[in-house]
């Protein structure tokens, strides 16, 4: 069935991937800020995450591989003193993961609220060691 309905999607910067049609898989944030300083906050957080493979100046698009999954970024200038920024996140057999698109958008909605444009990698939670629960001393 999931064979049936894949097919070729739009990505933000205007080309095309395998991937299942008719879902949305695109994030928005707006931003009282110059384009120009969301395109540092957009780039050191897909820097952060990932690999960035893609950064097309003129389209102010970035394009970044995240463990299996493809991320296109663009950002638009609203105003001189606003932007938006759009993210797109399909996995590697085509279906979406809007979870990762809002926790993109929210790292780069903290980078602009703290001004920081470092690029620090992320590193998955290690996770929580479990010992076996012992029975109290009677």
């Amino acid at each position: 069935m999931t064979l049936a309905l894949a097919g070729c999607v739009s990505t933000i910067d205007g080309k095309h991937t395998g991937g299942i049609p008719f879902v949305n898989d695109t994030v928005e944030g707006r931003y009282d800020r110059p384009m120009a300083t969301v395109w540092k906050a957009a780039k050191a957080t897909l820097a952060s995450y990932g690999t960035i493979t893609v950064e097309n100046v003129a389209g102010n698009t970035l394009e970044a591989k995240l463990d299996k999954r493809t991320v296109w970024m663009a950002v638009e200038a609203l105003t001189p003193g606003s932007a938006r920024i759009l993210v797109q996140v399909r996995t590697s057999g085509g279906g979406t993961d809007k979870t990762l698109a809002n926790e993109l958008d929210k790292q780069v909605a903290i980078r602009l609220a703290t001004s920081n444009f470092t690029v620090t990698p992320v590193t998955p939670a290690a996770p929580v060691a479990t010992t076996p629960a012992t029975a109290p001393a009677h």
